[in-house]
């Protein structure tokens, strides 16, 4: 007789971006923010209502600017509220894609760990974010409202409208997270880049000026996915009378290009952190 012993079977777990199914890496993103939000409020007096003062002391200064001074938002229904929309929108894009700049990087020990899906660093970090979004967001609804600012059904392309802006966000902080590990020179250029698309985004001023004058410039600005969406927000939840993203850029059809932007960068942003995530443990 001889004894035979049963076949023992190994699986080799490999680094990747996922590591196992999407209700992990979507539970463990989850618990990363959620995490992170209490370490950086851990020790704050005031908490959350430094997130919130931020983007309202920015507002203020600019309101005071460009509508007392400069007088750009005098000729503009719902100036301050259409200023303090833009705002609140772009810091949130703002702060979730310089934070994912050095996001794997500040949590090194977590990507040393091989079954960790990586996929969790930049994914927390847009859902802290989105937090701080959706919190200044109400505040700003709110101000809105004691500006005369009436509730509509248009209301209802908010959750579109930053299902958008997040989709955007996540694909460049995907990008931008795991290319800074082997190019550290991503950091200072992404803030530069940050600093022009502000200026380049219809926050400050209204895209029909510009459209009144050049109107191939106005057109190729809303290129931009922030500026279709910041644009369609004011349209759909501030002021029905200014021109929709559409409008804006000259047609229903010409919106496929920031659309295209949006998951081409989102696309871009997921099969290069997918192919470059599983060998940032070695090159950090």
């Amino acid at each position: 007789m001889t004894a035979t012993s049963p076949r023992a079977e190994f699986r080799v777990v490999s680094p990747s971006a996922i590591a196992g199914d999407w209700r992990r890496v979507f539970y463990l993103s989850t618990l990363l923010a959620w995490t992170d939000l209490k370490v950086r409020f851990f020790d704050s007096a005031l908490g959350y209502l430094w997130s919130l003062m931020r983007p309202l002391l920015f507002f203020g200064v600019l309101y005071a600017v460009f509508s007392e001074i400069v007088r750009i938002g005098s000729g503009i229904q719902y100036y301050p509220a259409v200023l303090l929309s833009g705002i609140v929108l772009y810091t949130f894009f703002s702060e979730s894609t310089n934070d994912a700049v050095q996001s794997v990087l500040k949590h090194e020990a977590l990507v040393r760990k091989v079954a960790f899906p990586r996929l969790v660093i930049p994914l927390s970090g847009t859902l802290i974010a989105g937090f701080n979004l959706l919190m200044n967001l109400l505040a700003a609804l709110f101000f809105m409202v004691l500006s005369g600012v009436v509730p509509r059904a248009s209301w209802l392309e908010l959750p579109a409208l930053l299902a958008l802006l997040m989709a955007l966000a996540l694909g460049v902080s995907m990008l931008l997270s795991v290319l800074y590990v082997r190019f550290r020179d991503i950091d200072p250029i992404w803030q530069v880049i940050t600093q022009a698309l502000f200026y380049a985004t219809p926050i400050l001023y209204p895209v029909e000026v510009i459209a009144a004058r050049y109107p191939k410039l106005a057109q190729l600005a809303m290129w931009n996915p922030l500026a279709a969406i910041i644009q369609q927000f004011r349209h759909a939840v501030i002021d029905p009378t200014a021109p929709s993203a559409a409008a804006a850029i000259g047609g229903t059809v010409w919106l496929l290009i920031p659309l295209g932007i949006v998951f081409g960068l989102l696309a871009l942003g997921w099969v290069t952190f997918n192919r470059m995530s599983p060998k940032v443990a070695e090159q950090l």
